[in-house]
């Protein structure tokens, strides 16, 4: 198993089920369930020195699966062109969330999986074996919509785990 192997089944075995599409359902609403519950001044919050902010956890999100979405979307559609990979912590000193209030990231969040649900809904079964390379590894369609599920578990776990028994 490769590094690039190694480093995506540690969020491929966070999927509950075979059922992935439902499950980024699923995981959607869990995500939204939770945020709909912090006020602006607690989504500030961040476990430890360092860290991100809830705000900035949620803006990471919804990178993350822009950018996974494009991918499979490249590779749907037989684009072989080769993907750079991306730094979050490069895109996350570049998030100048305090001009965004999280409200808006939370309807960004909500928008952006119901539109992730539909591009995966609408494929195919021919489509999701279809592979391409990004950050100079080879992923198939199938695989970045679990890693999207399995990602964002990863952190709904964080959140539950380090952020959630800190607030006051």
């Amino acid at each position: 198993m490769t590094e690039f192997q190694k480093y995506i089944q540690r969020y491929l075995d966070l999927v509950p089920s075979e059922n992935w599409v439902e499950e980024l359902k699923d995981s959607g609403k869990e995500t939204l369930e939770i945020y709909q519950q912090f006020s602006e001044q607690q989504s500030e919050f961040a476990y430890a020195e360092g860290k991100w902010s809830l705000k900035m956890l949620l803006q990471h999100l919804i990178d993350a699966e822009r950018i996974f979405v494009y991918r499979a979307l490249r590779f749907s559609r037989n684009d072989q062109t080769e993907l750079a990979g991306w730094d979050e912590e490069d895109y996350a000193k570049n998030y100048f969330l305090e001009e965004i209030s999280l409200k808006s990231l939370i309807q960004e969040f909500d928008f952006l999986r119901k539109s992730t649900i539909y591009f995966f809904e609408n494929f195919s079964r021919s489509v999701l074996p279809k592979t391409g390379i990004a950050n100079n590894n080879e992923i198939s369609v199938e695989t970045i919509g679990k890693l999207i599920v399995g990602h964002n578990i990863h952190h709904l776990n964080i959140i539950k785990e380090r952020y959630l028994p800190n607030l006051t």
